[in-house]
């Protein structure tokens, strides 16, 4: 019996293991109102953890970089984006902020209009720049992350444009069915 007692607890160990139950949190954020499904986030013009081309920066023409995403969950309603930056020397600084996208969407085209309300029903909010529409990376110095959030919700938001990322937030929770995230970087030349 002494014998088969380490085996035992190898053999219990390596099943806990395998399950997963060990594991640690999953790498992607919590969303606002709880966990959600992966949902898979793209861009044409960069790859994750790659470096944003001036292009779609303060130092280039400042224009939305193309995205495109995966097929969402049943039952979405609507699709909502946020891009910020977390290495901003003021705390998180937020870049875009787009909601009401689609449920029938699976991208954004490069340089999307500044206007409140875009021609598909999606709706601009206002980034810390008070201003609406996308405001690309512009870093004091150093390298900066660059985060764009997708949600998929399982509503269309009650929320005129202009809204910011808090009043965002609050509206999306409870109602995220799947998320998924982009991150580039930049360093100004």
């Amino acid at each position: 019996m002494k014998r088969l007692f380490p085996l035992f607890v190898c053999a219990a160990f390596f099943l806990f293991a395998a399950s997963g139950c060990g594991q640690g949190p999953s790498a992607t954020p919590a969303a606002p109102g709880g966990t959600s499904q992966p949902l898979e986030l793209t861009s044409a013009a960069f790859g994750s953890g790659e470096a944003i081309p001036a292009r779609y920066t303060c130092d280039g023409e400042d224009i939305s970089p193309p995205l495109a995403w995966g097929d969402s969950p049943p039952g979405t309603g609507s699709f909502a984006l946020i891009m910020d930056d977390p290495d901003a020397p003021a705390g998180t600084w937020v870049h875009w902020v787009l909601y009401n996208l689609p449920a029938e969407g699976r991208s954004l085209s490069e340089a999307v209009p500044s206007d409140g309300d875009l021609p598909d029903g999606g709706r601009h909010g206002q980034n810390n720049w008070r201003r609406l529409g996308y405001g690309g990376p512009c870093p004091p110095s150093g390298t900066h992350r660059y985060f764009f959030k997708l949600y998929a919700l399982d509503v269309t938001l009650d929320l005129d444009a202009g809204a910011t990322q808090k009043e965002l937030s609050q509206a999306m929770e409870g109602h995220i069915l799947a998320e998924g995230q982009l991150m580039g970087t930049y360093t100004r030349p």
